[in-house]
């Protein structure tokens, strides 16, 4: 079993910045991509930012040039810097992760979803 665990979520004014983590923890060999989604009320899950386990970075084009995803893969842990925050990034964000299990399987694992709210 694999649990993600999602932190720093808020409310924040336009303009500010928020940070996010992802720590995973259980039966970990090592871990491929780790991604951040992100659910706005009746809209689909859409990818936020990923990163691979060589740090190759990929970003939804609304949130380039604000928003910064890194990981330390000693800590099997994600991070998304959230700047220049708009009210339309209010949503709730999920981590997700690709991991590989000590017996080579591959399976993506989800976080439970923490709340970010940016008022105007």
């Amino acid at each position: 079993q694999v649990q993600l665990v999602e932190s720093g979520g808020g409310l924040v004014q336009a303009g500010g910045s928020l940070r996010l983590s992802c720590a995973a923890s259980g039966s970990i060999s090592s871990i491929n991509v780790m991604g951040w989604y992100r659910q706005a009320p009746g809209n689909q899950r859409k990818l936020v930012a990923a990163i691979t386990s060589g740090d190759s970075t990929n970003y939804a084009d609304s949130v380039k040039g604000r928003f910064t995803i890194s990981r330390d893969n000693a800590k099997n842990t994600v991070y998304l810097q959230m700047n220049s925050l708009k009210p339309e990034d209010t949503a709730v964000y999920y981590c997700n992760a690709n991991v590989i299990g000590p017996f080579g399987w591959s399976m993506d694992y989800w976080g439970e979803g923490t709340l970010v709210t940016v008022s105007s």
